[in-house]
């Protein structure tokens, strides 16, 4: 499966693209003002100690105070402290410092969640500081042989190693001892620049920094399949052309800087594809439909075959109806990030064979996903139960809010989705049409928000562009509503 990586960055938003075959079926977005920690390795210190939980709270620095579950704290502080696994209160103790990584994102009211199993991947491996004895290979390497294999390189490069574990990632299967070392030599001497700094900084504090949004991405999916990396942003094409010359020098000559007039995510109509993926409804190209519902406790998908009647029973319907919506809602758990309780209602099938396939279905497509899944199959009821691993907030989420007009039931783009689309807007509109300086007449709260929150943003725009940009409130004009005048 080919695919290629697309990545926009106009200084206040990062937005990368991940495209298989043609399909978007990812998307990543970062602003200046709220990106994700997940990766980051803190200092920090226990604020409270909940033992009915069997959990404690770590300030690390944020907003909101993190969260650590027993599960999460690794056997050599249960070990060092000589109590039984589970009893936090003995391992833990309010005022001490620890050092933990984020594994999930803050995330609505919920506090970040974190860990004291440090990991932290390079190309091929992963490095395991607080577990030095362990060796394992990723599960989706399947061959017997090439685990056996890739388990006996492994133990000889970190053989007189006691700093860290490994693991072997997916991408390393078939590489040489000379790959793998490379990374084991990158791993060790970012560990000993990691370990020297727990060792002097004070808590809470950043320790390490995960990678910025696009190295992440291109990090994680460089492998045989992928055939190109486009970027608009000049920054990033350098950092990206020295990342990869250190990183991954075969994967050199793939990464193109785009300079068209005509903007990137326009160009192969991602934002359109964007657009779609915050909307409740999903087409089916039969002429059936999906329908998602995303709330709090779970996302419920409504499978409805619409206007397509093209077979000659009703169960051939249901069963080709089905196995679309499988395909679709494979893509779209992972094109709008959906983690945690997911509920299927597919069209009801009487055959057996018919369900099985389904399943299968959807199992095979859920493959291509890089978060874990769970299928765990229909109910008496006739739903498919499934669980998706959620790290990060769900597109819907980042983009969206509750519409304040039917009582919270629907969702409308927030007031800063809106500036962004605006501030691309205007930057689309003076690179195809002549023009000495900007107006934009928008909503009281549109004008207002932009002023209170981007003026930086705005100067900055108004130095890369070249031209002068006002802002005229309009009371008639609804929250999303604005217009872009050049002059």
């Amino acid at each position: 499966m080919s695919k290629e990586i697309l990545i926009n960055s106009n200084g206040f938003e990062t937005r990368v693209a991940l495209v298989e075959e043609g399909m978007l079926s990812e998307v990543w977005l970062e602003r200046d003002k709220k990106h994700s920690i997940v990766g980051n390795i803190y200092k920090g210190t226990v604020e409270k100690v909940l033992p009915g939980l069997q959990a404690a709270f770590v300030n690390i620095g944020q907003e909101k105070a993190a969260f650590i579950h027993v599960s999460d704290i690794v056997e050599q502080h249960v070990e060092a402290k000589g109590v039984a696994e589970g009893s936090i209160s003995k391992i833990l103790h309010e005022g001490q410092h620890i050092v933990v990584q984020v594994y999930k994102d803050q995330i609505g009211s919920k506090g970040a969640r974190i860990t004291t199993q440090l990991s932290i991947p390079s190309r091929y491996l992963v490095m395991l500081p607080n577990s030095p004895a362990l060796t394992a290979i990723s599960a989706r390497i399947t061959d017997d042989l090439e685990r056996d294999r890739l388990t006996e390189l492994l133990i000889k490069i970190n053989r007189d190693n006691k700093d860290f574990g490994l693991i072997a990632r997916t991408n390393a299967e078939l590489v040489g001892h000379t790959g793998l070392y490379h990374d084991w030599r990158f791993l060790k001497r970012l560990w000993q620049q990691i370990d020297g700094t727990i060792k002097t900084s004070k808590s809470p504090s950043l320790i390490y920094s995960e990678f910025a949004l696009s190295k992440k991405v291109v990090r994680d999916q460089i492998n045989e399949n992928l055939t190109k990396i486009t970027t608009d942003s000049h920054e990033i094409y350098q950092k990206l052309n020295q990342f990869l010359h250190d990183f991954a020098p075969d994967w050199s000559g793939a990464l193109v800087e785009y300079n068209l007039t005509r903007p990137l995510f326009d160009q192969f109509h991602i934002d359109d594809e964007i657009d779609r993926s915050i909307r409740k409804n999903v087409a089916l190209k039969s002429g059936g439909n999906l329908v998602f519902d995303q709330n709090e406790a779970m996302t419920t998908i409504d499978v409805n075959t619409g206007q397509f009647v093209g077979y000659k029973s009703l169960e051939d319907t249901a069963f080709k109806t089905n196995l679309e919506a499988a395909q679709t809602i494979a893509r779209q758990l992972r094109l709008r990030n959906i983690g945690g309780i997911i509920i299927i209602d597919f069209i009801d099938m009487l055959e057996k064979s018919h369900k099985n396939k389904v399943l299968q279905t959807l199992e095979e497509y859920l493959e291509n996903d890089s978060a874990r899944t769970n299928v765990l199959g229909f109910t008496g009821l006739g739903l498919v139960e499934m669980t998706r691993k959620r790290t990060t907030e769900n597109l819907n989420d980042l983009l969206c809010e509750p519409c304040d007009k039917c009582g919270g039931n629907g969702s409308i783009e927030t007031i800063e989705t809106i500036s962004f689309k605006l501030f691309r807007e205007i930057t689309r509109s003076v690179k195809q049409f002549k023009a000495s300086k900007v107006m934009v007449i928008g909503s009281s709260r549109l004008v207002k928000y932009i002023i209170d929150e981007h003026s930086e943003t705005l100067a900055e725009m108004e130095e890369v562009l070249g031209k002068r940009i006002s802002f005229q409130a309009e009371d008639s004009y609804e929250r999303h509503q604005h217009d872009v005048v050049l002059f």
